[in-house]
């Protein structure tokens, strides 16, 4: 498919129909519909994007993380997704990400990083552990051997006591002294005929024998309180051997069922080192698992029968075993290589993780199985991509981010605590690693701000992936959108598009790029457009999606959004909005702007008028004077000042006063599209040479009166051909455009076969001179010399009156 350069024109000559719009010839197409054609190999002209995206993605210093920038709708995404996707196949999947008790201080729970696919595995492993010994301990409890052996524990306590207390009590008794329980303790007393002897009795003992039984009294209660003081080391004692007992006890039954746990994970140290804390645990708490009759306990008493279930054992106990479980916060066992991570919502929590909490009993409280895993976590070891725009707008997930990039390491920690703020005891989970590559998608404005005013952010994010809006429209270039076209359909599940059919669509394609040498990498633009044509050729009853269905879409959106723009030309039909297109007038032309509505632009005519008189040199823009003109108009009408003084200034002073104003504008003016047309009024009421209404204006100047090119051209044109055809085409319509703006032409269809038939007219301009001709049907030279004229009779007026006033000769 050869290239086509665009025709040749002549300035000031009207510009043949091929010139309006560069068509895509069905015929070129080697294609009858698009499902012959084979996948695009890649977005198109996004070459240089590309290749900043995996040079970025081979380095793996510190730092080289990306910002793709561009227009939306430019494929931002999936060029990044399916760059991102393709490596990330190739290269190992990361291991599972786990939190469990640190049984030494559970407010800061340890990480253990297992294979991918084995995290889900121990949290099954160590579930099914604690099931078996919530049923294997109780029973070991209830073996005879250990009733036997917990019993001669209670023996030798129990004959400690006796022994000490039972020698007390008989020397005492010797002695004529008993030991006797009071609800304060132990206590010696005197006794006589084995009763106690009452105060009044022991009051009229003789005094000799009272001495004698006080003394007896105070050595025993001297030897009691020997024995008392012996009594709290004997109950340690007792109690460590139950301990011993039971930790024995448990460790047999313990022993070959976590050695079955073990045996799975006999290369990861970190996992036995954590089995092996589990262990030390279950024997330290075994009453966690024995019902409240066990006699587990020291003081616990035996209980006849198996250990039997209570409500306690309901969900209080299930709160105890959470200890034992493993959370596995990421679990990459049904994963093929990297991860490639998107997240629609970066906050600070959502990138970093957090811990939630449990109300229990009016209470928040919270544990390691409460932890959740951030965006961070899941790509951890791979990619992820945000929205730059929704990142800076998410609470604080931009700072979290930089936070842990700077640091090689996520902590999960509240915002409250990031911040400083928080009040509360609360998890401390151990920091993760950071290996990612992180992928930032947004709008060039943001990148350039982020670049000036973060200080943070050129180490962070190296790599500038700049995205192209356009690609030149060159035969390769054409042949691959066809490509890129049979790629969305087959993609999005579309009926086949006929050859026509997908011409159109570049057609529409370089009319979205404003350029007819160019296509718009807009791939929003182009995948909605074949998604409506599919819609309605699916209401048609067509298994195959032609150029009407094509057209038919493109009409159907301008129609939903075009309402204010037709009541604009219905105003200006009724002749509520003044705008001529036939006859001549003074300092008055048509002029051309565009305005948008949503996604969609429309051409807005616009009369402007200007005056003169005498004055002082001045080019008055009464748009800036109330405030509704905008900087850019302002430096067009400031140019239209130079270019005056540089034609008619050189031998005499400008002596007049101009003004110019968009008549019926209600709103803000900006841009300097309407310069020239500015130039050409303000032209025709110095010569006071009349300006045909039947043409409209738009391109911008420059002081030595170039015409130099503008946006919106298309749109502009087809404005004003509305206007005319509503009042009925004469033959002698048309727009003025700039010369340089010609290869931008891509004008709707009713246009060009209106040019075609010599209905209107679309006429390139190279300079004012040329333009201002066209326009008036006088010879430009004429026009300066009336000019020139006018400005030595303002001159010599303003002489007059200067001498007038300060009293010489007139």
């Amino acid at each position: 498919m050869a290239d086509r350069g665009p025709e040749a024109f002549t300035s000031g000559e009207p510009l043949s129909p091929a010139l309006l719009r560069r068509r895509c010839a069905p015929e070129e197409l080697p294609f009858a519909l698009s499902s012959e054609l084979a996948d695009a190999p890649a977005q198109l002209g996004q070459e240089r994007a590309a290749e900043a995206v995996e040079f970025a993605l081979r380095m793996r210093q510190k730092g080289y993380n990306v910002y793709a920038l561009g227009p939306p709708g430019t494929g931002r995404h999936q060029l990044v997704e399916d760059l991102l996707r393709r490596r990330a196949a190739a290269e190992s999947t990361p291991p599972d990400l786990c939190y469990v008790n640190n049984f030494a201080d559970p407010q800061k729970p340890r990480r253990l990083d297992l294979p991918a696919g084995q995290g889900a595995g121990l949290a099954a492993a160590m579930k099914k552990l604690i099931d078996e010994l919530r049923i294997a301990l109780p029973a070991a409890f209830e073996r005879d051997e250990y009733r036997a052996r917990r019993e001669v524990v209670e023996q030798q306590f129990k004959g400690h006591n006796e022994e000490a207390f039972g020698g007390l009590q008989k020397s005492a008794e010797a002695k004529g002294i008993t030991l006797i329980r009071t609800p304060m303790g132990l206590a010696l007393a005197p006794q006589r005929d084995g009763k106690v002897m009452q105060r009044e009795d022991f009051d009229a003992l003789p005094e000799d024998e009272r001495k004698r039984i006080e003394t007896d009294l105070a050595a025993a209660q001297t030897e009691l309180e020997t024995i008392m003081r012996q009594v709290p080391q004997w109950e340690r004692e007792h109690r460590e051997a139950a301990r011993e007992l039971n930790r024995e006890t448990t460790g047999f039954a313990v022993a070959s069922l976590i050695g079955e746990t073990r045996a799975g994970y006999g290369d990861l140290p970190d996992v036995l080192e954590y089995l092996d804390a589990v262990e030390r645990d279950i024997k330290e708490n075994v009453d966690d698992f024995l019902p409240p009759s066990a006699p587990a306990s020291p003081q616990g008493q035996q209980a006849e029968g198996p250990p039997a279930a209570t409500p306690s054992e309901g969900p209080a106990a299930e709160m105890r075993f959470r200890r034992y479980q493993v959370n596995v916060i990421v679990d990459n066992g049904g994963r093929q290589g990297a991860p490639v991570v998107y997240e629609d919502n970066p906050t600070y929590q959502n990138l970093v993780g957090r811990v939630e909490h449990l109300a229990r009993f009016g209470a928040l409280i919270t544990d390691f199985n409460l932890i959740l895993a951030g965006a961070l976590h899941r790509a951890n070891g791979g990619y992820l991509i945000l929205d730059a725009e929704r990142l800076i707008a998410g609470t604080f997930g931009w700072q979290g981010l930089k936070r842990a990039l700077q640091s090689g390491e996520i902590r999960i920690e509240s915002l409250e605590q990031a911040l400083a703020v928080a009040s509360t005891v609360t998890l401390q989970p151990e920091p993760i690693a950071l290996d990612v590559k992180v992928v930032l998608v947004g709008s060039p404005t943001l990148y350039y701000l982020l670049s000036q005013h973060d200080e943070d952010f050129a180490s962070l994010f190296k790599i500038a992936a700049d995205f192209n809006d356009r690609v030149a429209r060159s035969g390769d270039a054409t042949l691959l959108y066809a490509r890129v076209i049979a790629t969305i359909v087959r993609r999005e599940h579309l009926r086949a598009f006929d050859r026509d059919a997908v011409a159109r669509v570049i057609e529409q394609s370089a009319r979205l790029a404003g350029d007819s040498e160019r296509l718009s990498t807009s791939m929003r633009s182009t995948i909605e457009l074949l998604q409506e044509a599919d819609q309605l050729a699916a209401d048609a009853g067509k298994e195959v999606v032609g150029v009407a269905e094509v057209e038919g879409a493109i009409d159907a959106k301008i129609r939903r959004g075009d309402r204010i723009y037709r009541r604009m030309q219905e105003e200006i039909g009724r002749r509520t909005i003044r705008i001529e297109t036939d006859g001549a007038e003074i300092g008055q032309i048509n002029g051309l702007s565009v305005i948008s509505l949503g996604d969609l632009a429309f051409g807005n005519p616009t009369r402007i008028t200007a005056q003169v008189r005498m004055g002082r040199g001045e080019v008055v823009d009464i748009e800036r004077e109330v405030q509704l003109g905008g900087p850019l108009h302002s430096k067009g009408v400031l140019i239209l000042t130079g270019f005056l003084g540089g034609r008619f200034g050189q031998t005499r002073p400008l002596s007049l006063h101009a003004s110019l104003v968009f008549e019926q504008s209600y709103g803000g003016v900006d841009g300097d599209s309407a310069s020239a047309a500015e130039l050409f009024a303000l032209l025709s009421a110095l010569s006071e040479v009349p300006i045909r209404q039947c043409f409209a204006v738009t391109g911008s100047v420059d002081q030595h009166g170039v015409i130099q090119a503008i946006g919106g051209a298309n749109e502009k044109i087809e404005g004003f051909f509305d206007i005319c055809r509503a009042g009925g085409l004469t033959g002698r319509q048309g727009v003025i455009i700039p010369a340089s703006n010609v290869k931008h032409l891509m004008l709707r269809a009713d246009v060009v076969a209106a040019a075609e038939a010599g209905q209107f007219q679309v006429i390139p301009m190279a300079t004012i001179d040329q333009g201002l001709e066209l326009l008036t049907g006088v010879p430009i030279d004429t026009i300066n010399q009336k000019i020139a004229a006018r400005l030595d009779d303002f001159a010599a007026k303003a002489a007059a009156l200067a001498r007038a006033v300060a009293g010489g000769p007139p």
